[in-house]
């Protein structure tokens, strides 16, 4: 029997890590699809080792749609330095709580910038990479203001 769970298959997600973030709202905590998402998986648990979102801001929120942040600039046009392909697997949806790349115009611009969804979006499916989905805190993410910071964000197995 297979349970699906906000739109994820939970019998295929056993295993995973997951990225917390800490802001001065709480915690959000989620799960990461590294057999589903690898190239973008890894970028973000690349970065969020290496320090790069801590003190970062959510540069961009916008009511019923999302919360995004990941740029060190602070405006919207910042990255990493290192951009990604476009990484899309047809099981992983645009569902409430769901944790995507944001990107330019290019399908292959993504570089640090992520979003969560505040609501079902099913109009982002396929055009842009879902990598993770929010398993804890989704009550924090609806408190998420723009220029609040996130003072720390790291990688965990449980």
């Amino acid at each position: 029997i297979l349970i699906i769970v906000g739109c994820v298959n939970m019998e295929e997600s056993k295993g995973n890590r997951y990225g917390v973030i800490e802001t001065g709202k709480g915690l959000i905590k989620f799960e990461l699809f590294e057999g589903r998402a690898k190239v973008t998986t890894k970028n973000f648990i690349d970065l969020a080792e290496g320090g790069f979102y801590n003190n970062l801001i959510f540069h961009r929120v916008v009511p019923g749609f999302v919360v995004q942040g990941g740029d060190p600039s602070g405006t919207g046009t910042g990255g990493s330095g290192k951009t990604i392909p476009l990484e899309i697997h047809p099981d992983l949806k645009h569902c409430k709580g769901a944790v995507g790349m944001a990107r330019s115009s290019d399908p292959n611009s993504a570089t640090s910038q992520f979003y969560i969804t505040l609501e079902e979006t099913p109009n982002l499916d396929g055009d842009y990479a879902v990598f993770g989905r929010v398993v804890e805190g989704m009550d924090v993410v609806g408190k998420i203001e723009k220029g609040d910071r996130m003072t720390r964000v790291y990688i965990t197995g449980s």
